[in-house]
């Protein structure tokens, strides 16, 4: 027993000897071979040579921002130079929705900016505003006075001035831009925009099809109101791709085989957004930070873009149809006249009618039995407002507003304008419909 015993205490000994030789010639192993994580030289670009201005056709293909637009560039001396014009904007969120804004060259959001790594860029900026302003170039590598934050890095620009900001992309990516001076009021009133940086050179063998960007933004409009309340912290009744809400919003065009990108940015004041594709799954394959390694990538139907970020994803879109594309917070997907009205769900509402109709002749609760029955009664809206969701569809009311648009994947060369081809042609038999007997019968369905 005590040979036994002293075995044990031996081997127990002799494993702990061996263990702690094996832990230390591992350590003198990672020792001898420098730390496990080597720290990048640069994590704010480091130095770039500028380049020869990149030529869309050449050096990369544009991008296409549905419902928006990209700003027009020249080169002086090897630099491309660019104009923004910050000012008022009438614009129209969708049919029936205007308000007065503040946006660039006309338009909310502003002009996508494109350039390509190496690009020498200088960007003027010329306000228009009643209002002192400045630009902030969002997650761009460059030198700390070029930053745009207001007070810190630039005195703002005064209403009527022009200001010029210059330097080297040492980057390629999916980009924002937005005023930093008084942020609240500026963005909210739609001062905003994406900027698109390509590689150089362009990966060998890989490219994409299409290539689309969406800015994601939320705002509140007072039905009847002329103008976006900036003060809005949570309320936010107009939910918006590129500025536009459903039934406003441009459809995705693509032809079935390609490959396509969406670069998402969001610069809500304060909603992130899950975006869900339908009958397709995509890769998120870059972020602002950069582009994810193969390896990293990871499939997704659904991304969430949180607030001041980007997200570039990738899909092949090989089924035809007209597919959703929209923020998964379901209140996204309404507009102005659904969130302050009483929850009505199974109420019968027919005392109700008669109590109101004696103080107003005609009058109708609404809401029994869901939201949608507003839409399909056609009621009408108070002035420059938008029904709660959507708009008529192939097979009827479609449900949804705000952010929300379509991805229509087809067949035929559907080019590259995006133009909208119109709905989906069904092939006979691919579309779900009231069931038969007989089929129900064979199936042992009974109700």
């Amino acid at each position: 027993m005590t040979d036994l015993k002293l075995s044990r205490r031996q081997a127990i000994l002799a494993g702990a000897t061996v263990g702690g030789a094996a832990a230390s010639l591992t350590s003198r192993e990672v020792r001898a071979a420098g730390p496990s994580h080597k720290w990048e030289s640069s994590y704010s670009g480091g130095n770039v040579a500028t380049r020869a201005p990149g030529q869309p056709g050449r050096d990369y293909q544009p991008t296409i921002t549905p419902g928006g637009a990209t700003l027009p560039w020249k080169i002086v001396d090897g630099v491309k130079v660019y104009h923004l014009i910050a000012e008022e904007v009438d614009h129209e969120f969708a049919p029936g929705l205007r308000a007065l804004c503040w946006g660039y060259n006309g338009r909310v959001h502003g002009p996508t900016i494109e350039a390509v790594e190496g690009d020498r860029v200088r960007i003027y900026v010329t306000n228009k505003l009643p209002a002192p302003t400045s630009v902030h170039w969002h997650g761009i590598f460059l030198p700390n006075g070029m930053d745009g934050v207001s007070g810190l890095n630039q005195k703002p620009i005064p209403p009527g001035e022009t200001f010029r900001y210059e330097w080297t992309f040492k980057q390629s990516g999916t980009f924002m831009y937005h005023s930093h001076h008084d942020e609240m009021v500026q963005m909210a009133l739609g001062m905003l925009g994406m900027i698109v940086v390509h590689p150089r050179p362009a990966p060998a063998g890989y490219r994409v099809d299409r290539d689309f960007v969406i800015l994601l933004s939320e705002w509140k409009i007072v039905p009847g109101a002329k103008r976006p309340d900036p003060n809005e912290m949570t309320d936010f009744n107009v939910l918006t791709m590129n500025a536009k809400a459903f039934p406003g919003t441009a459809p995705l065009v693509c032809r079935t085989g390609e490959r396509v990108r969406i670069r998402f940015g969001n610069l809500s004041a304060m909603d992130h957004h899950p975006i869900h594709l339908h009958g397709h799954y995509w890769k998120i394959v870059a972020t602002d930070g950069g582009p994810l390694p193969a390896s990293a990538q990871w499939p997704e139907t659904t991304v969430l873009v949180p607030v001041g970020t980007t997200r570039d994803v990738e899909f092949i879109a090989d089924a035809p149809g007209d597919w959703a594309m929209h923020c998964h917070m379901t209140h996204h997907v309404m507009n102005q006249m659904g969130h302050d009205i009483p929850n009505m769900i199974g109420v019968d509402t027919r005392k109700v009618a008669a109590l109101g109709g004696r103080v107003v002749p005609g009058y109708m609760p609404m809401g029994e039995r869901g939201m949608e029955e507003m839409a399909h009664m056609e009621m009408p809206v108070p002035k420059n407002s938008i029904p709660m969701v959507g708009a008529k569809g192939p097979f009827g009311h479609i449900g949804m507003g705000g952010m929300f648009t379509i991805v229509k994947v087809r067949d035929e060369d559907v080019g590259n304008e995006n133009k909208d081809p119109g709905w989906y042609k069904y092939p006979p038999g691919t579309v779900a419909d009231r069931a038969r007997k007989e089929d129900m019968d064979r199936d042992g369905i009974q109700v």
